[in-house]
């Protein structure tokens, strides 16, 4: 039977979410990929428990999360119940629906009532849980009105669905407008989930972070590396065993063009001289930003996920060296 270790909050350091009372971790660990119906039990389950020792309280999922939807849920659902379910009261649990989930007009993409309430159901149902502590919009949905997904999250908070909610992959116009109506129904707007790295500063140009902070919200960062980009497995070109080879499509998406290889040649340079790997550097690029709650990674190993980890004991990058990296990427 797991026991967890009596040193886990020993070392990890926690940040609120704006104004809220919940603290989070500055690493969390997400269960977007690496968590599917094809990948290892016993390599899950470490990733979760060896989390989990090292302080990381937070495990983010969505409905969709698989590659086959729901099949994320049903494997943390099970590592739960085998190991941590004495421990859920110190656990940050979140899930998300939004995108495509199942057949039909109400499965689809979108913010309705009717997908929202059916969606969070079925995602308890597959974790086990009575609750989840955080439950997200996943998506800006304009065929919605804002109003009618604001009043069904705060529904979801009143009927004890959720603890707190948040919103993912919104712009900083449409958050300070969804902050408005979920302030109308008392819904309990704690953060925003964004993709962040050095080499995607989307949310510093549509106003997400000035909103954010305006308004008192937390944001957690994912893809901090990048898809991988922002890693020492990048330095000399894309590697076969990466998502990235051979799909133009996805190098697109992620911005890797002809001065990209440069870039990262750069950045590995600077981070091994500090004398830490690029992953490293770049997840404390994030986990310094006093714009930023936490730091969400994606892991396909225990090894993996302990060498994120010690992202947190270097020295903060310098003011100096912020200009130098805004000087290689921009």
């Amino acid at each position: 039977m797991y026991k967890a270790s009596e040193n886990r909050y020993s070392k990890m350091p926690y940040s609120y979410c704006g104004k809220s009372g919940l603290a989070l971790p500055k690493i969390s660990v997400g269960l977007w990929q690496n968590f599917g119906i094809n990948d290892d039990y016993d390599t899950m389950k470490d990733i979760i428990l060896t989390a989990f020792d090292n302080g990381v309280t937070h495990f983010d999922l969505a409905n969709n999360y698989g590659p086959e939807p729901g099949r994320a849920e049903i494997n943390f659902g099970r590592i739960f119940k085998e190991n941590l379910k004495p421990y859920r009261d110190e656990l940050i649990i979140s899930t998300k629906a939004g995108y495509e989930m199942w057949q039909g007009p109400y499965g689809g993409r979108g913010g309705s009532r009717k997908y929202l309430m059916a969606s969070l159901d079925q995602s308890l149902q597959r974790m086990g849980l009575d609750y989840v502590d955080i439950f997200y919009h996943h998506c800006m949905t304009p065929e919605t009105p804002l109003k009618e997904t604001a009043l069904c999250l705060s529904d979801i908070v009143r009927q004890g669905k959720a603890l707190y909610v948040g919103i993912s992959n919104y712009d900083g116009k449409t958050m300070h407008k969804m902050h408005h109506k979920c302030d109308d129904f008392n819904a309990p707007f704690i953060i925003n989930q964004n993709r962040y790295s050095i080499f995607d500063r989307t949310i510093e140009h549509n106003d997400l972070i000035k909103e954010a902070h305006d308004k008192h919200k937390g944001i957690i960062a994912f893809s901090p590396l990048a898809q991988g980009q922002l890693s020492d497995k990048f330095e000399n070109g894309i590697p076969e065993n990466s998502r990235l080879y051979g799909n133009e499509k996805l190098q697109a998406h992620v911005g890797y063009d002809s001065r990209r290889p440069y870039q990262i040649k750069e950045l590995c340079n600077m981070a091994h001289k500090r004398g830490q790997s690029l992953s490293q550097m770049a997840i404390q690029w994030l986990a310094q930003n006093k714009n930023i709650t936490s730091v969400l990674v994606g892991v396909h190993s225990k090894e993996q996920l302990l060498e994120n980890l010690k992202a947190l004991d270097f020295p903060q990058l310098t003011e100096g060296e912020l200009i130098q990296i805004n000087g290689i990427t921009t």
